[in-house]
């Protein structure tokens, strides 16, 4: 089976997540893209986070239903700090059937020299590559835009972030539209986002 894995902490999930997922499974061609929340960044150690069963519960209502999207603990069971690369091991060794492409974003792509062993995701894994705004400037920043393995997908833009949207419902505005609707009432009903 050909997985396309979409990290993120998703806090929350919104609907430029799904929308990508969706985008690179169907112009990619992969049977499923695994939506996998991860614990904390070790690049963003300074940031409070909800709780991995609440986000790994939300992603889970933002894919419920949609053909071919999951959401996946996988990272949360593995030894701390997580890097990528380890956890693609990891899987490529429980799911030796399955083929996993890396999905990130173009401002992920033009860091990714600074990830633990991009080689040795590079080795292993295509890197899809959806674009985020700045995606020329990320292009020419790219270490390994042009690299065998990477293939830039043609998505929609998507300009939401988490951040953005906890900045919101702790304001009290509508975020209606910005995350699925499933989350947006889960978001409401535990007070999430307030403090």
């Amino acid at each position: 089976m050909k997985v396309g894995c979409l990290f993120g902490t998703f806090d929350p999930p919104h609907s430029g997540h799904v929308a990508i997922a969706e985008a690179v499974r169907a112009q990619v061609g992969l049977d499923e893209v695994w939506l996998v929340v991860t614990p904390l960044n070790p690049f963003k150690q300074d940031r409070v986070m909800s709780a991995d069963s609440v986000r790994w519960y939300m992603t889970d209502l933002a894919v419920k239903g949609r053909p071919g999207l999951s959401a996946s603990d996988v990272e949360l069971s593995l030894p701390q700090p997580n890097y990528t690369v380890d956890t693609l091991a990891d899987m490529r060794q429980r799911f030796p059937e399955d083929e996993f492409s890396l999905i990130m974003g173009s401002d992920n792509l033009a860091g990714l020299h600074k990830w633990k062993d991009p080689e040795g995701i590079l080795k292993h894994h295509r890197v899809l590559v959806y674009p985020r705004p700045g995606v020329e400037l990320h292009r020419m920043q790219a270490v390994y835009a042009d690299h065998p393995r990477v293939q830039w997908v043609d998505a929609q833009m998507m300009d939401l972030s988490s951040t953005r949207i906890r900045q919101r419902v702790r304001e009290g505005s509508d975020i209606g539209g910005m995350v699925p609707e499933a989350v947006r009432s889960y978001i409401s009903a535990q007070g999430l986002y307030k403090g």
